[in-house]
Parts: structure tokens; sequence; C-alpha cells
């Protein structure tokens, strides 16, 4: 069972409706089955209720989504930061630690992995300039693996990969070390292997073919 956090949006529409709903685009859940797991979705909730959560899961996937708060970090806002997302950003930071506690593998996709960074102590770069210029499409860009990483004994080769971000890592958090460099120099990040699974990448591996990462997680995941 791989849990995988939602986004929290006032004015979903579906149907005759409009209200506030919890969602996650499909690609998510899909990627985790073509894996060979169950998908859990994982809403905003009260933080305090994140260790009961991962409990019951095999394993994490906190989503992409809004920017971070900035002040998460103790930096000031940008004009070209984001409104901000306090219940994901409590919520998600929440099952990042209680994961970290509990040695239940995690995988950050894009914004789930500046949150990873941040929980761990480190800063995010705000823009960077002539990315995610096309509102809600996707691009894509080289990653190179780092050789002897995680990531590299997963894809150890080259790839293009699916990417919208227009945020990225800046320093590093406490212990994650970088697994793999983008052209534009943004990174992925994993913890050493006795410090259990933890990886996050920067780019969005359910929008592409390539399942390796995902089935990684569900290997680490499997009792």
């Amino acid at each position: 069972m791989i849990g995988v956090s939602t986004y929290l949006e006032p004015g979903a529409r579906w149907g005759v409706w409009e209200l506030e709903a919890a969602l996650l685009p499909a690609a998510y859940p899909r990627l985790v089955q073509r894996a060979g797991a169950l998908a859990a979705m994982l809403p905003p909730d009260e933080p305090a209720r994140a260790a009961a959560a991962v409990a019951r899961l095999d394993g994490l996937v906190v989503a992409g989504g809004p920017d971070v708060d900035p002040a998460r970090y103790g930096a000031e806002r940008s004009p070209r930061t984001g409104p901000p997302a306090p219940e994901r950003d409590a919520w998600e930071l929440a099952l990042i630690e209680a994961a970290l506690a509990a040695g239940v593998p995690l995988l950050g996709i894009c914004r789930g992995m500046q949150l990873l960074n941040v929980a761990l102590g480190g800063t995010l770069v705000q823009h960077l300039d002539g990315h995610a210029e096309l509102v809600g499409v996707f691009g894509g860009h080289a990653v190179k693996p780092v050789p002897g990483t995680r990531y590299a004994g997963i894809v150890p080769e080259e790839l293009t990969v699916p990417t919208y971000h227009h945020q990225a890592v800046d320093r590093l958090g406490t212990g994650l070390l970088p697994s793999a460099h983008a052209p534009d120099g943004t990174v992925a990040v994993e913890l050493p292997p006795e410090e259990g699974w933890v990886l996050g990448v920067q780019w969005h591996p359910e929008m592409g073919d390539d399942t390796r990462v995902m089935r990684a997680l569900v290997r680490a995941a499997t009792p």
C-alpha cells in the first residue's frame, strides 16, 4: 500500500458540482498501480495524525503541487512565489517526518522533493527563469545520474524526463546527497542507504513511460 499526498482545492468542478475537493491527478495512482502496488490518497489532515497514517502504509509518495511557503525555510517571499498552501505544507511535512522516523520508504516528486529538503533543514530557489513558461504544459530535459548513488542503481543511464517546475533545491538539507543533475542546475536527492530508502526527484515520473523509480519504491516497501 503506497500512500500519495493530495491537493486541497477550494473550487474543483465536476458534473453539476463546484466544491472544495481533495484531488490528485490520476497519473499518480496509475503509476503506483503500474508498479504493482495499491495506491491510497492522503488528503491534508491534522499533522498530529501523520504518524498513525504512515504506520498503515508500506511506502509514501509526496506529490507535486504549489510552492512551499518560504517561511518554512526562513526566507522572505519572492514576488514570483505562488500563494501558500498551509494545510498541505503542515500535513506533508508531518508525513515526511513520520516516514523518516519509522523507516518507511519515501519518494518525493517535484514539490515533494523540495519539501523533503525543507524538512531536513534545506532551502529553495524561489524562481528559475525560463521554466514552466507554458502554463499547464510539461516540458522535458535530460537528467544524468551520479555514479554510486541509489538513483544511479535504478536508472544508470542519462534519461530525458517530463518536467514542470520553477523552483528547486538551493542548500541541501542535512544528510541529503545529490543523486542526479539536470542542465539547469537542478538535482535529485537521496539519503544514504543506512538512513533508509529516501529519494526525491525534481521531475514528474508519473507523466512518462519509465516506471523504474516507482518500481524501486514498491520493491523497498514490499514486506
